[in-house]
């Protein structure tokens, strides 16, 4: 414990930009991209779902239609069903940009429900990186410092809605006993895993 408070305070400045850097006036455009990202990353890492993105961008997606699969091929995972996700997804934002704006946990349900690919973790990934702060994004890292620091017994296969939620609470609860804040701690121990504050 002593070791994490350590790599906290090395690195709790770049953390709380990284958050500041979330809360901030997006544009639907800046939404629709980062909808993208939070699309792309399931099951791909960060920096090539974020390739993708950036590629999207160049190509201007958010206006035009393109052929997805070749783009998405080089970089991701499940290049086929994620270029139909991403091809709905442009159908929906307007209705993603007020889920947005409602209380955080109906909000979450609510992408799930209407996003397609869309998890408890993707949901409240793409709501952590608009500004939203109070979910946990269970993937493989978190999980992985949980177990690590006995907050969870062993390593889920699958969660189901309500094992997500009680990590979640776990979670919470552990950062308050070792008085990091919750949403710092969640970036931290993605950094511990991938070496970098990303999103």
């Amino acid at each position: 414990m002593r070791e994490l408070k350590k790599i906290y305070s090395e690195k709790k400045n770049i953390i709380e930009q990284r958050l500041k850097d979330f809360d901030k006036n997006w544009s639907d455009e800046e939404l629709f991209y980062e909808l993208c990202f939070c699309i792309m990353a399931v099951q791909t890492k960060g920096r090539k779902s974020d390739l993708v993105v950036q590629e999207l961008k160049k190509k201007d997606f958010y206006n035009k239609k393109l052929k997805l699969e070749p783009i998405l091929k080089k970089h991701v995972r499940f290049h086929n069903t994620k270029s139909k996700n991403l091809e709905y997804a442009k159908t929906i934002l307007n209705e993603v940009v007020s889920i947005r704006k409602k209380e955080k946990c109906l909000a979450r349900e609510e992408l799930i429900n209407f996003v397609r690919g869309f998890g408890y973790k993707e949901a409240s990934h793409f709501l952590r990186n608009t500004g939203t702060n109070g979910l946990a994004i269970l993937d493989r890292h978190i999980l992985k410092n949980l177990k690590r620091y006995n907050v969870i017994n062993e390593l889920p296969k699958s969660l189901t809605k309500k094992q997500y939620l009680a990590i979640e609470e776990k979670f919470k609860d552990f950062a308050n006993e070792i008085n990091i804040p919750f949403d710092h701690l969640d970036l931290l121990f993605w950094s511990i895993e991938t070496g970098e504050v990303f999103k």
